[in-house]
């Protein structure tokens, strides 16, 4: 079984992400995850989303799973943590966890599942060998 590295970006809550109930709006979570993943495939992975772009190819989100913990409110900071779980022929599967700073506590977590597809078709596509390299960290 393969162990991927885990990689970390803090964030902190916007006053657009609050809702009516004084807290983050759930749909938000994965805006975040999303920032933490754009910062992360270029700074940790050498490869970011817009050289996928560049070689006529996108990631796609398959799936989205989110177990939620507790809430974040205005003014709150967070650690969003994110690494590979597995890959697939054609794409790879993509754990997180996000906590509160500064006490640590877990707010979420879950994972999300993800296509590589070529832009041009909008197909799914085999991943690369030098993407699955660079991925593998």
């Amino acid at each position: 079984m393969d162990v991927f590295s885990k990689f970390e970006t803090e964030l902190a809550v916007r006053p657009d992400d609050i809702d009516l109930y004084q807290h983050v709006h759930s749909t938000r979570y994965l805006d975040y995850v999303l920032a933490a993943r754009f910062e992360q495939m270029e700074k940790s992975y050498g490869m970011s989303m817009q050289a996928f772009a560049e070689r006529g190819l996108a990631w796609f989100m398959a799936t989205a799973a989110i177990q939620f913990k507790r809430p974040l409110g205005w003014g709150d900071r967070m650690v969003v943590r994110c690494w590979i779980v597995h890959f697939t022929e054609n794409g790879c599967r993509v754990a997180f966890e996000v906590e509160k700073l500064p006490n640590k506590k877990r707010v979420c977590d879950g994972h999300c599942d993800y296509t590589l597809v070529t832009l041009s078709t909008g197909r799914a596509t085999p991943l690369p060998e030098d993407v699955r390299a660079k991925y593998s960290i």
